[in-house]
């Protein structure tokens, strides 16, 4: 079924859920997994300012890779770097350059005017990934 499959991991509590989604559907398929983190950026008239250092990125791809591999998946990972409004674009971009069958990744709940004003970035990867797209459903406080 599933035999290159691409998580997409932030910094925020959610990416737990990713990684154990992914861990179980690579498990379950014989599929190989890559973890992309997108750091980003933010473009202002002046300059374009950092919004996540390298080490703090390393830290999140490193702690999903070692989650999957534990659970015994074949793993590995790659930094992305984009501007906030470019996630969707490199998540796909990457998802592409990997020839990836499936993509995990969170849906980011958000109020209603900023879901107008730019769309989810889970959203926009469904709409322009030729991929399969699986959404990992957030887990209760605890889990």
């Amino acid at each position: 079924m599933f035999q290159r499959i691409l998580l997409a991991v932030d910094s925020g509590p959610a990416r737990q859920a990713v990684v154990r989604l992914a861990g179980d559907m690579a498990r379950l398929t014989g599929a190989r997994a890559r973890v992309v983190h997108v750091a980003t950026s933010s473009a202002t008239l002046a300059a374009v300012v950092s919004l996540e250092d390298d080490a703090e990125a390393k830290l999140i791809l490193d702690e999903a890779v070692t989650s999957l591999r534990d659970a015994g998946v074949e793993a590995d990972g790659v930094v992305a770097r984009a501007l906030t409004t470019q996630i969707a674009a490199a998540v796909s971009t990457a998802a592409e350059e990997w020839d990836a069958d499936l993509i995990i990744l969170s849906p980011h709940h958000r109020g209603v005017l900023e879901a107008i004003l730019s769309p989810r970035v889970s959203d926009a990867v469904a709409h322009s990934s030729r991929a399969a797209v699986l959404l990992a459903p957030e887990e209760p406080a605890g889990h």
